[in-house]
Formats: structure tokens, C-alpha cells, sequence
């Protein structure tokens, strides 16, 4: 972890960066669908993308956590372990996410079974849950500690924000721990130019003029926003509901297989800081207040699926790239599999992304591309 001025060291390690294995331990078929019993598209698909998440998986099925736990009761990351677990290793072709629709009330307050709700608050409830577990016991650590979890050295990074004097120029630099992103699309016709412009810098509305500790003045000032610490699993929330007027961006976001982050550092210098597209989460529906949630998801065996609650086809990377994606999940390259990359394609594999480089586009033997999607109105999704 970068520590900068202004970032705290932490006081102790809750999980020691060594325990985390960027690379599938194992390569087989994709697991188990996932039922629905009425307006549950939205946990299938997070559970889904999480069981797919490799570093996240590969501790899980270790039984790091559960040979150690001494929660009483409900623990999240003990249930998500039985649930990745039951997923890669049923002989059904779908299974109950039993465990995880009992304990609902535990996760957010908010959820309610049998009632829609949105993919990314699960999504944020989730993490949140496991986060929480896995400081069990230690509840007077130091925020700084707080931020050494295994889920937080997974899904977790520092967000670096830069305030500058428009009267004197001084600056100011603060911190922020965040483990995804939400990013405006209205202006975006892709993932770059939305990246782009979340961190050009932004002159603050008047009502949000700060008082300047060189100056003594409450001047203008600009605000940018850069990831200063990358995390090793990077999530992204395209907002599809305009925060005007409510209603659904329903348009195409271009976004690429392979992603470089380093333009959007707080140092930009430097190699390539690559990521690899593994899951996409994507919402059917006219409205935001209808419709329904399915994912698509690349297995450890390195072949992408289509998983539509109980449904799981086989699919190529050129049907992955063309979606209207919600939620998009990039995990950073290992070096390892940069090699790979380096010496299989003679132009880097970021540069092109609709071509699916990386050998992304295999296509199973018997089975056909997934179709169109279907308009469907069994679920709905609130605003996000």
C-alpha cells in the first residue's frame, strides 16, 4: 500500500497482503445456476460475479476464514464461503442460495425477501457485511487497520483529492478509502472518456467554497479527484439512472476487455497498471423501476457465460463487450499473466479492446451464442 502524507500507517495488519493468490488455484467447468424465487435476479447476479472473483475464491475455498472464525451467529464471509463452495462443486445444474435469502435482514436493513431491489446496493451491503466479519473481534481497531481486511485488500483502494486555492494556489491533499466507483455516463460514450472526466479537475460551486488556511480567505477553489493507491480488484458503476430526472440511460458505454488505469493515477509515469475484465453485471428493462438483472461471468477455465438466474449458456467475449453494462468487474493483470499477453499479441491488448485479445473468445462446441435479450418485467429495479 503507497503511503502518502496525509494517509495514516496502519497500527496492524488484519490480513497480510502474502494470504491473497491473484491467479485461479483451479481450472474447471462453471458451477451451478442460481434460482429465483421472485425478485432475487438482483442476488443471484452479485453472488455470482463474487463467486467468479479469483483472489476472493481462491481464499474462500482455502478456509482461511472459517478454521479461524469465532463469530457467533451470522458471519457473511462464512456464508460466502459454503456458497462458493455449493456453486463450484454441485453436480446441479441450479442451486439455492438458501443460506443467503435467510439471512437477508443481516446483510442490509433495507433488503426485504421478495421484494426488488437495486444490484449495486447489494453489491456495496455485501462487501460491507464481509468486511465486517472479518474484523470480528477486533472492533477497536484504528480506521487505518479497518483498512487491511482481506476484503479491503481485494476490492479495496485510496481515492486522492486534491483542493486548490483559486486566490493563492495553495493545495491541499486529503484521502479516502473506497472499495468501487461510480461513474457518471450522460456525457460518456465510453468507459475512458467517463474515467476522463472523473478525474479532470472541477472548479466547486460556490456553495462549496472553502476557507483557505494560507490565505484566510473563503475563495473558489478546484477539486480533482485521482486513484492515488489502486486496488488489486477494481469495480465500476456505470449510473444508469440520471440523478435529474430519474429516468434510465439507456445507452451503449463502450468498454474494453483489458484496462490500462494508469492515465488516471495520482502518478501517471510509469508502466502500464492493467486489468482484466472477469464479470459484467447488466440491466434488462425500459425503466428503472422495472426489468431485470443478469451477469455474464468468465469461469476459471477462461471461458465467459452467460448466467441468467438458473440459466447458464457458454458465450464469447465479442457478446461480453456489447452489452449495456450496469456494473463492470476488472481484476489486475498478475505479472504472470502480463507475460502471457506480452508474448501472445504483437500490439498491447488494451489498445484494441473490441478485438478480444487474450484469447477471451472461445466459443464452447454444441452450443450456440446466447440470444438477444428478451424483454422481461418479473423483477424491478429501484433507482439507483
Amino acid at each position: 500500500m503507497d503511503i502518502a502524507e496525509g494517509m495514516a500507517l496502519p497500527q496492524r495488519i488484519v490480513s497480510p497482503p502474502e494470504k491473497i493468490c491473484m491467479d485461479w488455484q483451479q481450472r474447471q467447468r462453471p458451477g451451478a445456476g442460481l434460482f429465483n424465487l421472485g425478485n432475487t435476479c438482483y442476488i443471484n447476479v452479485i453472488l455470482q460475479c463474487l463467486t467468479y472473483t479469483p483472489p476472493l475464491a481462491n481464499y474462500l475455498l482455502s478456509y482461511e476464514h472459517s478454521q479461524s472464525c469465532q463469530q457467533q451467529g451470522f458471519c457473511m464471509m462464512c456464508t460466502m464461503e459454503a456458497h462458493i463452495r455449493k456453486v463450484l462443486c454441485s453436480s446441479a445444474s441450479a442451486i439455492l442460495p438458501r443460506a443467503v435469502l435467510r439471512d437477508l435482514k443481516f446483510i442490509g436493513e433495507e433488503f426485504e425477501y421478495g421484494r426488488q431491489e437495486n444490484a449495486y446496493e447489494f453489491l456495496r451491503c455485501t462487501l460491507s457485511a464481509m468486511h465486517r466479519a472479518c474484523l470480528s473481534g477486533s472492533s477497536n481497531s484504528a480506521v487505518s487497520s479497518q483498512q487491511t481486511t482481506i476484503i479491503h485488500q481485494i476490492f479495496g483502494g485510496f481515492m486522492k483529492y486534491t483542493v486548490t486555492c483559486l486566490s493563492c494556489q495553495a493545495v491541499v491533499d486529503s484521502y479516502k478509502a473506497f472499495l468501487d466507483v461510480s461513474l457518471d455516463i450522460r456525457a460518456a460514450s465510453s468507459l475512458s472518456t467517463a474515467l476522463e472526466d472523473c478525474v479532470t479537475p472541477k472548479q466547486l460551486h460556490q456553495k462549496e467554497c472553502f476557507r483557505c488556511s494560507k490565505c484566510k480567505k473563503k475563495a473558489a477553489a478546484s477539486k480533482k479527484v485521482t486513484v492515488h493507491h489502486a486496488p488489486r480488484v477494481l469495480t465500476l458503476c456505470l449510473e444508469r439512472a440520471d440523478q435529474w430526472t430519474g429516468t434510465k440511460i439507456s445507452k451503449f458505454v463502450e468498454y474494453p476487455e483489458y484496462l490500462d488505469l494508469r492515465p488516471y493515477m495520482s502518478d501517471t509515469a510509469g508502466e502500464p497498471l492493467l486489468y482484466s475484465l472477469y464479470a459484467i453485471v447488466v440491466h434488462s428493462g425500459d425503466t428503472c423501476l422495472e426489468g431485470h438483472f443478469l451477469c455474464y461471468t468468465k469461469a476459471s477455465n477462461g471461458l465467459w457465460y452467460k448466467m441468467d438466474d438458473e440459466s447458464v449458456d457458454n458465450c464469447d467475449i465479442h457478446t461480453v463487450l456489447g452489452q449495456q453494462a450496469y456494473l463492470l468487474f476488472y481484476v489486475r493483470c498478475s505479472d504472470l499473466k502480463m507475460r502471457e499477453m506480452t508474448a501472445s499479441s504483437p500490439a498491447p491488448p488494451y489498445a484494441h479492446p473490441m478485438l478480444g485479445q487474450g484469447g477471451g473468445s472461445h466459443q464452447q462446441a454444441g452450443s450456440a451464442a446466447p440470444q438477444a435479450l428478451p424483454g422481461r418485467s418479473k423483477d424491478a429495479l429501484l433507482p439507483v
